[in-house]
C-alpha cells in the first residue's frame, strides 16, 4: 500500500511539474501579454513532435531537443507577437477589445497549427521509447525517463523563476504585469517586453511537449486538453503568479494522478469540478490579488 501510494505521489509530481511549465507560459502570454493563447496548446504539440522527429529520423537525443525546440518556439512566439498580436492592439480601441480579437486569432491559429500538424505527421498516435529503463525508488518500480522529466521540470521551473526575480529583464517583465502605464514611463519598452513574454510563453510550452513526449504517446489533436489545463492551472494558482502557476501545477498534478488511479476516465472531469469550484468560492486563486 506505501508503495502505491509513493508510485501515485511521483506520477502527481511528475505531471504537476509539466501542468507548471504550461501554466507558466500561459500566465505570461495572458497576464502580461493580455493574449488568452487558446493555441498555447497547439505549441506544446509542435515542441512533443518536434521531439519525436528528431529522435527518430536523426537519433538526437530528446534532452538535446530542449534546447533545439523550445529556442525555435520562442522565436516563433516573439515573431508572432511582433506581427499579428503587435498589429491587433494598435487597430483595438481598448485593452478590452484586444482580448477579444485576440482570442479570436488564436482560435484561428489553433486550427491552422492543428491541421498543418496533422498534415505533416498523420493523426495517429506517435511515440517512441528513450530511458525506459525501471529504478527502484524506496521498494517502488518506475521508468528512468520519469524521473529525469520530473528533475529537468523542476530545474527549468526553478531557473526561469530566478531570471524573473534576479535579473533586469525579469523585473521588467514583472513591472508590465503590475502597471504597463507606468513601467513605459520609467523606460520599459512595452511593446518589446510584451513581445518577449508571447515567446516565453512559447518557450515553456516548448519545453513542455519536449518533456511530455519521453513519458507519453503525442498525437496532432492532444494541444487543446493541455490549453484547458493550463487554464485551470493558472487560475487555481492565480492570474499573472508565476510561483501560483508552479504551485497549482503540483497540486492539479497530485489530484490527477490520485484520480485517475481511482478512475483514470474521470481525470479531466476532476479538473473540470476544480476549475468550477474555484470561479464559486475563489476566483482570485491561490496567490493571486
Amino acid at each position: 500500500m506505501i508503495m502505491k501510494i509513493v508510485d501515485v505521489l511521483i506520477c502527481g509530481l511528475l505531471l504537476g511539474g509539466i501542468y507548471a511549465l504550461i501554466a507558466v507560459g500561459l500566465s505570461l502570454q495572458y497576464g502580461v501579454a493580455r493574449v488568452l493563447n487558446i493555441s498555447h496548446g497547439e505549441l506544446i504539440m509542435l515542441g512533443a513532435f518536434g521531439t519525436w522527429s528528431l529522435y527518430t529520423f536523426f537519433d538526437i537525443n530528446p534532452l538535446i531537443s530542449l534546447v533545439i525546440c523550445g529556442p525555435v518556439l520562442f522565436l516563433a512566439g516573439f515573431a508572432l507577437h511582433k506581427t499579428l498580436f503587435k498589429s491587433l492592439l494598435k487597430s483595438s480601441g481598448s485593452i478590452g477589445a484586444f482580448e477579444g480579437s485576440s482570442l479570436l486569432a488564436c482560435f484561428g491559429l489553433l486550427f491552422i497549427i492543428q491541421n498543418i500538424a496533422i498534415t505533416s505527421w498523420g493523426a495517429d498516435i506517435k511515440g517512441y521509447s528513450y530511458l525506459s529503463v525501471p529504478v527502484n525508488l524506496g521498494g517502488a518500480i518506475f521508468a528512468a525517463n520519469r524521473l529525469v522529466t520530473l528533475a529537468f521540470a523542476v530545474g527549468i521551473g526553478i531557473t526561469f523563476y530566478l531570471f524573473l526575480a534576479r535579473t533586469r529583464l525579469g523585473k521588467a517583465i514583472r513591472a508590465a504585469a503590475q502597471d504597463p502605464a507606468a513601467a513605459g514611463l520609467m523606460g520599459v519598452n512595452i511593446n518589446h517586453v510584451l513581445a518577449l513574454c508571447f515567446g516565453f510563453g512559447a518557450l515553456m510550452a516548448g519545453f513542455a511537449g519536449v518533456l511530455l513526449s519521453m513519458c507519453y504517446p503525442v498525437k496532432a489533436t492532444m494541444g487543446l486538453e493541455y490549453t484547458i489545463i493550463a487554464i485551470i492551472v493558472v487560475v487555481l494558482g492565480g492570474l499573472g503568479s508565476i510561483p501560483g502557476s508552479f504551485i497549482g501545477g503540483f497540486i492539479l498534478g497530485i489530484i490527477g494522478s490520485i484520480v485517475s488511479y481511482i478512475e483514470p476516465s474521470l481525470s479531466l472531469a476532476a479538473y473540470y469540478i476544480i476549475f468550477i469550484l474555484l470561479l464559486l468560492v475563489k476566483p482570485t486563486g491561490i496567490m493571486g490579488k
